[in-house]
């Protein structure tokens, strides 16, 4: 099962069409709230019912096949700060294991604060790249390194889930999910 991981305040284009876009492609992806109840509050006032709270999580981590963070603020940060270990935790797993993870825009804080980014190909919302400790930045819209793919920010959010598409199912799904979402037209 894909993860997704929802806090208060974050971006709900980068999470939302991570979500429709997977899901268009037969990927199972489950939302997690991080608050005490299933909705949560995007950046902009949108509220989303999540699949699951942080302690509905399953304790066996073998459940994991792949994590997505998206950005928006304050969201990445509670993601980041260690409040709710669950994020850096399954973050961990995911690249100790070559478990494919995902963050977009502020959210490769949570993969850089722990040193998962090191010696890693990076990208995220221009200002934060020194919270990515060590990794090589360039600024680029969509990043892909084995099992870590990153995004700049909410205008890469359809290229950044197809490239989740394409590294879980394959180039030619995700060309035709985004020939049927006319992304090329």
């Amino acid at each position: 099962m894909i993860y997704c991981f929802l806090a208060d305040g974050f971006e709900e284009i980068e999470a939302l069409s991570c979500v429709d876009i997977l899901r268009r492609a037969q990927i199972e992806v489950t939302t997690v709230s991080m608050n005490d109840t299933t909705t949560v509050v995007g950046s902009h006032g949108i509220k989303v019912i999540a699949d699951i709270t942080a302690a509905d999580f399953p304790s066996d981590m073998s459940e994991v096949s792949g994590a997505i963070y998206p950005g928006g603020m304050p969201g990445a940060e509670t993601l980041s700060s260690g409040k709710n270990k669950l994020p850096g935790e399954v973050a961990k797993y995911c690249v100790e294991n070559d478990i494919l993870v995902c963050a977009i825009c502020a959210a490769p804080i949570v993969l850089g604060r722990l040193g998962l980014l090191s010696s890693k190909h990076a990208t995220c919302y221009p200002g934060f790249e020194k919270e990515l400790i060590g990794a090589k930045t360039d600024g680029a819209k969509v990043v892909v390194d084995n099992n870590i793919i990153t995004g700049k920010g909410p205008g890469c959010s359809v290229d950044f889930a197809l490239a989740i598409v394409t590294k879980i199912k394959g180039e030619e799904v995700a060309l035709g999910i985004r020939k049927a979402m006319q992304c090329d037209e």
